[in-house]
């Protein structure tokens, strides 16, 4: 079967005509909120979520990263110290939203390992509506912008559907990107529900992101300056790549020289100073995973201090860029009567750097290794645009101060205790406040509706609505000795588990492929223990017996089960707009797709062909090009021949033509064609004749992965697949289609099924997902 993308034109005016079908039969209690709420004192709602930030990162809570403007938030707001997160992204993300667990919204995990479950096909239900779509019914106005991660994989296309963008979700407008990362430098962004313009390329995306933000609040409060907004502002960092000018790595230099170990003890002792720790908290041992920093080589330390530099670096001019909208609050009058709710981290910090770091991202995974030379050599490139960076593991444990473990271990408070961050100049009295109330990201939205005095219609767009989840913190506000509310509270990412029960707690780390009845449980009473160091499973079964109980409880009431351990192996599956079609068409114009929605052409065989006339003056440029510098291929043409480009963040192959593409009309093909061994066979043909071949590698089954950039037909938008050229060479000849045919030979479909049973299995050996 063929798809071709029908005109952007007609999609957005569908998306436009639903919208106002749904606003014309908006439901009476809706529009009864909505006069309630259209006073003047009706409060400002803006949400600020932070990506992979660890506990012990900011200054707001004792870490050795300066955020001057958190700070501040914090001295004249609350600190939360017991609120938590899911434990990683788009589950954290659901979950806040909504209200609701995440499971229960259907994000067990992310979308990119949906699957047919209802806890884990990653698609918000209608009845679970959002808090823009509440707000949204109580008269504010809504926007959002930055990171999504929402969206279903297929529905991620020029064509949506867009229920499930943002903007089907309660956001009038929208500027972002919709998957979990993207480059600093060169951003993938949409607007609303198109591609946004790559004219402001070159400019970091935390001043993109801020300048947007402003633009839609001054155009709300223009128009009507009594009319309320609400603003989620979820930028990318401090998620990898870690990217940002030099002159932010250059405050840091020097400063971590130290390392991870003494940046533990400095920010612990911090920690206890300011009050956000218990007096009798416990600082744990240093992972056996990570390395003492007194054991490492001088050149170890050179480039791992360097990392950290850059991170921190880009931890502060995020903050800085925060403190830049809250100056714009505080310039036009708002800011006073604005709520501001911080939360640092969607989850523990990162892991995802491996145990020495990288400066090519998703690289580390085709290629793990521990030798640092190829990174020595780039460190004068880490935060720009030419490296793709995450830390190391220790830097990962530095910023969980004063918790064990990290991002992903959703058994630890390593991996799900984030600080929450509470401004309300209006609203709070006790200014610099220590709130230790336990909380989770569901209570936002409840505590939200009780300090802005909204409610919660009883349908949105006439669907009935669940009740929320999560319980209001408001309570705490005033009290700061209130005792806490919310006394259970469930977790679960891959299989590894925990339960939270009034100061109790039981969890187990699971290790994917093991039975999930032998894994093994352990019991802490976080009251005397928060740190989680002294396991009393042995001394008290019953307690440890009667948390198991319960956590079967809570997981089927909020569709936990059945538990899957495979959702990070699964990761690697084709959920794309095109999966399972034999033959695709794309037409010239088409917005950029993103990689993993698109047609995939970084594994599987295909024949691939652009029906193009050259000029007699000749003609150049790409063709299709997937994904940019750090992992993605090229078609294009140059200097009369043909070319196909591919690079996986570390090894570039080029395969040229040997004879030229003359002028008039032609068809331009290439067949990617797997081996049994690790490499492709590339043929290049003219009009069906081969005109030059090569070999290309290919790792676990793929060429390349391809995630912060996109897909483009007749260019290369973002950064280039190849230095054979510069971005967006777009192509001068006339091109008529691209047809991507995927009918491979009986011994390539032979070896297909060969390379996916033998990466399956070494999935389930080594965890390479996990």
């Amino acid at each position: 079967m063929k798809k071709i993308i029908p005109s952007l034109f007609i999609a957005g005016g569908a998306l436009a005509a639903t919208q106002a079908v749904q606003a014309a039969e908006a439901p009476k209690d809706a529009i009864k909120a909505t006069a309630k709420q259209t006073d003047k004192s009706a409060p400002n709602v803006i949400w600020i979520l932070l990506d992979d930030v660890g506990y012990g990162a900011s200054s707001a809570f004792g870490g050795l990263v300066d955020t001057p403007n958190l700070d501040a938030l914090a001295a004249q707001g609350l600190r939360y110290t017991n609120f938590h997160t899911t434990a990683i992204s788009a589950p954290t993300r659901a979950a806040l939203l909504t209200g609701r667990n995440h499971h229960s919204a259907g994000f067990g995990l992310f979308a990119e390992t949906a699957v047919d479950l209802p806890g884990y096909h990653a698609k918000i239900p209608a009845s679970k509506g959002t808090v823009a779509e509440v707000l949204k019914e109580n008269g504010y106005s809504t926007y959002a912008v930055g990171k999504w991660h929402l969206t279903p994989v297929e529905e991620a296309t020029p064509a949506g559907p867009f229920n499930r963008w943002p903007t089907g979700k309660g956001f009038e407008h929208y500027y972002g990107f919709l998957f979990g990362e993207t480059d600093q430098w060169h951003p993938q962004l949409v607007e609303d529900t198109r591609q946004a313009s790559v004219d402001a390329q070159g400019r970091h995306l935390n001043e993109l992101l801020t300048d947007k933000a402003i633009s839609y609040i001054s155009g709300t409060k223009s128009a009507n300056p009594n009319k309320p907004f609400f603003l989620y502002y979820a930028p990318g960092a401090t998620h990898a790549p870690h990217q940002v000018a030099q002159s932010w790595i250059d405050q840091y230099k020097g400063k971590f020289d130290g390392g991870w170990d003494q940046y533990r003890e400095q920010a612990f002792a911090n920690q206890k100073k300011l009050g956000v720790i218990p007096q009798n908290a416990v600082l744990p041992a240093r992972s056996p995973n990570v390395k003492a920093w007194d054991t490492l080589s001088a050149d170890e330390k050179h480039l791992y201090a360097r990392y950290f530099e850059t991170y921190a670096g880009f931890l502060s001019y995020t903050d800085a860029e925060i403190g830049r909208l809250i100056n714009h609050l505080k310039k036009t009058g708002q800011f006073d009567n604005t709520i501001i709710a911080v939360v640092v981290g969607d989850n523990g910090a990162s892991k995802e750097g491996t145990d020495v770091g990288t400066t090519n991202g998703l690289a580390a995974v085709l290629y793990p290794t521990n030798d640092i030379k190829q990174q020595l050599n780039d460190i004068d490139k880490i935060g720009t645009e030419y490296t793709s960076p995450n830390y190391p593991l220790g830097w990962a444990q530095a910023t969980n101060v004063p918790f064990r473990q990290w991002k992903q271990d959703a058994n630890s408070e390593g991996g799900t205790r984030n600080p929450l961050i509470l401004s309300y100049p209006n609203g709070i009295q006790d200014k610099g406040g220590i709130r230790h109330q336990y909380g989770h990201v569901i209570d936002l939205l409840p505590t939200t509706l009780e300090l802005t005095k909204a409610t919660q219609p009883k349908t949105i767009a006439g669907v009935k609505q669940d009740d929320f989840e999560g319980s209001s913190l408001a309570y705490s506000v005033k009290d700061a000795n209130a005792a806490s509310q919310r006394k259970v509270q469930y977790y679960e990412i891959n299989g590894t588990r925990a339960i939270y029960s009034d100061g109790w707690k039981a969890a187990t780390l699971h290790k994917p492929g093991t039975p999930f009845e032998k894994d093994v449980w352990e019991l802490y009473n976080l009251n005397d223990d928060p740190t989680e160091l002294k396991d009393l499973a042995a001394e008290n079964p019953e307690k440890l017996k009667e948390l198991k109980a319960l956590f079967d409880s809570e997981g089927k009431k909020y569709n936990v089960f059945p538990l899957k351990d495979t959702l990070f192996k699964d990761f690697a599956v084709n959920r794309g707009a095109y999966k399972g079609q034999e033959k695709v068409e794309l037409l010239p114009g088409i917005d950029q797709i993103f990689s993993l929605s698109a047609p995939a052409i970084n594994g599987p065989y295909y024949k691939l062909t652009a029906d193009v006339e050259i000029p007699e003056n000749g003609a150049e440029g790409v063709l299709v090009a997937n994904g940019g510098r750090f992992g993605g291929s090229s078609i294009f043409v140059k200097d009369g021949n043909l070319y196909y480009a591919q690079t996986d963040g570390i090894t570039s192959v080029l395969v040229s033509s040997e004879s030229p593409v003359k002028a008039g009309k032609a068809k331009l093909s290439v067949i990617f064609k797997p081996n049994l061994s690790n490499s492709a066979d590339i043929t290049l043909l003219l009009n069906d004749v081969e005109i030059g071949k090569g070999e290309v590698p290919v790792k676990f089954g793929v060429a390349y992965f391809s995630y912060d950039e996109g897909f483009d037909v007749g260019r290369d938008l973002l950064t280039p697949v190849s230095d054979s050229y510069k971005v967006p060479f777009a192509f001068t000849g006339k091109l008529e289609k691209i047809t991507i045919d995927y009918k491979a030979p009986l011994t390539s479909q032979l070896i297909s099924k060969a390379k996916i049973a033998f990466i399956n299995a070494l999935i389930a050996i080594k965890g390479i997902f996990s």
